[in-house]
């Protein structure tokens, strides 16, 4: 079988992820693919596709019903555990990969357990699977760590939980305050350009026609608020500057396109977004609101291009306590978000990786990766870094 090659894509005069010897990573993945092909037809696990930073699994049972399992692997492997997580809703699974991610085993000695495991709780015969760890050298070593180095927020903001009242669903999604704008829009208009004044008013009309339709979206707290932040970012200076820009996408309030322009001039990921063109030159994010918004944060993704680096993960997830219910606060605007992470990606040292030929970024992988990171944080906590890396 063909192995991970000298063509994997690293962009001459920096490293993309690893500091370890990528080699040897290399040399266990190769080896765990030609041992998992060895059973043939009758192989249960099977990869799919793999890389150095992903390993994407599937595992058959007794139905023939194929379970996916993606491993993410981190710059500090083998010291660093791989994080596990899966699309598949069947119990066995979710457990195995919740034992997994706690024992911070290798690759090959994690699809050993995961052979062994599974094969039994569905009654599946594994003897057809060789021992993949006879003579591999990969199945000793763990992690003492599994966390991400993020500056860790602590604002003391105490979470809000969304209870049935936030919800209001029997209410009209748009407010008092939204039904009778009337000196508020002439504001709007004077510090807006006129389609941005445009775009404002055409949502409002979507979400109004949608109501008397019974179409509705949302909650009453999460459309005003939205609709505020988007206000407010269509005054923002950042914005007007050429800093990000925003689309609604297909007109829902609930689903943004932010498209990420500048980032620190003197940064070696504002030289690659400039070496984007003549495709456009930016980042491109994905923001997801709740019903619960502004009491839970957005769903925050890459969408593209590919990231190395500054904390994104597999799926094109991002690793921010910021972003979790444990570090987000009710008080943060969406502009000082946006602006968090393009620091963010600075801080982590982010660059394009223009020669990748992967698995693209979506919505499910990049969710599954962020609730396998949310699991493992909530296990072994957040790391701040030295006052002297920012």
């Amino acid at each position: 079988s063909s192995g991970i090659n000298a063509e994997w894509p690293l962009r001459p005069g920096y490293k993309l992820y690893f500091e370890h010897d990528m080699q040897s990573l290399k040399n266990e993945i190769n080896a765990l693919n030609d041992k998992l092909s060895q059973a043939g037809d009758q192989a249960r696990l099977k990869i799919l596709s793999r890389n150095v930073d992903e390993i994407l699994f599937t595992f058959s049972d007794q139905k023939n019903t194929k379970h996916q399992i993606t491993c993410n692997i981190f710059e500090g492997y083998p010291d660093q555990s791989p994080l596990w997580c899966t699309s598949s809703e069947h119990g066995s699974v979710s457990s195995l990969i919740e034992k997994l991610n706690s024992e911070g085993r290798t690759i090959t000695l994690s699809c050993q357990i995961m052979i062994s495991e599974l094969c039994t709780a569905f009654g599946l015969d594994s003897s057809h699977h060789i021992d993949l760890c006879n003579g591999a050298g990969s199945c000793t070593g763990g992690s003492s760590s599994n966390t991400c180095d993020m500056e860790s927020i602590d604002d003391g903001d105490s979470m809000l939980s969304c209870s049935e009242d936030d919800m209001m669903s029997d209410t009209n999604l748009l407010s008092d305050d939204d039904a009778n704008l009337d000196s508020e829009e002439k504001a709007d208009l004077e510090s807006m350009k006129p389609e941005q004044f445009a775009s404002l008013e055409k949502i409002k009309m979507t979400l109004r026609k949608d109501q008397e339709q019974g179409l509705a979206y949302g909650s009453v707290q999460a459309t005003d608020r939205i609709m505020k932040e988007l206000r407010e970012i269509y005054k923002s200076d950042s914005y007007k500057s050429g800093v990000y820009s925003v689309q609604i996408n297909n007109d829902n309030l609930y689903k943004w396109d932010v498209f990420l322009k500048k980032v620190d001039s003197d940064s070696p990921l504002m030289e690659d977004i400039k070496k984007l063109a003549p495709n456009p030159e930016h980042i491109h994010l994905g923001i997801d609101f709740g019903d619960c918004f502004p009491f839970e944060p957005p769903f925050v993704r890459i969408i593209g291009p590919h990231i190395g680096g500054g904390y994104v993960m597999r799926g094109g997830a991002i690793c921010m306590e910021l972003l979790t219910r444990q570090g987000w606060s009710s008080a943060y605007s969406i502009e000082s978000l946006i602006l968090q992470i393009s620091a963010t990606l600075v801080k982590g040292k982010a660059r394009i990786s223009f020669n990748h030929k992967g698995t693209p970024y979506t919505f499910e992988r990049a969710m599954c990766s962020f609730n396998a990171l949310v699991e493992s944080h909530q296990a072994k906590g957040w790391v701040t870094p030295p006052k002297e890396e920012g």
